[in-house]
């Protein structure tokens, strides 16, 4: 079996973000293990409308070309990990609308989070595992997430995310071996599926 793919996703298109300093981070740890093939995918490449189809490409094709952009480019992949700041308690909304452009990309796929917050966004990850149950993808258990008191010096110019990254990185293994584990089993699951309807 091929190496699986996963996709970093940068989950905030805001100007003075902090998510692309641990999306960055988090993808030279996954490079680094030598069995995933990884790649940053950046939200804000993709300018997306309000979600405003009659319905989800699970029921239709997708009348929108960026958003038809961003499903292929989420289709290249066998699992993704979500790079999400904590937005009023919940995931941003940029994010939860490109989400809602592209439900079957994530289907049968593992997925971690990297979240980022006040309370290190857990509350936007818990949302996310939610949402990525109704598009069928496994989330995996483990979670890395970055407090307040961690992020906000650095968004202040008082600490660098150099400074502070290292704090996180005991964390980093069970995450992607998990990660890896869960990947491989879907990525076999799928290609399972797809030699019986062949079959069929």
């Amino acid at each position: 079996m091929t190496k699986p793919k996963i996709a970093v996703i940068i989950g905030s298109i805001r100007p003075n973000r902090f998510g692309d300093k641990p999306a960055q981070w988090i993808l030279e740890h996954a490079k680094a293990r030598g069995d995933f093939e990884v790649e940053l995918v950046d939200l804000a490449d993709y300018p997306l409308p309000l979600f405003d189809a009659p319905a989800s490409d699970a029921w239709m094709p997708t009348p929108d070309p960026v958003a038809a952009k961003w499903q292929a480019k989420l289709n290249e992949f066998d699992g993704y990990i979500v790079v999400t700041a904590e937005y009023n308690r919940s995931v941003p909304g940029a994010l939860k609308n490109a989400i809602d452009w592209a439900y079957k990309p994530f289907v049968r796929k593992a997925v971690a989070y990297v979240g980022y917050g006040s309370v290190g966004g857990a509350r936007a990850v818990e949302h996310l595992r939610n949402i990525m149950t109704e598009l069928q993808a496994v989330s995996v258990r483990q979670g890395i997430h970055i407090g307040g008191s961690d992020f906000m010096p650095i968004m202040m110019g008082q600490k660098s995310w150099d400074d502070t990254k290292a704090a996180f990185d005991a964390f980093v293994p069970d995450l992607l071996n998990n990660l890896a584990w869960w990947t491989n089993a879907t990525k076999a699951a799928r290609a399972d599926d797809e030699v019986a309807a062949k079959a069929a």
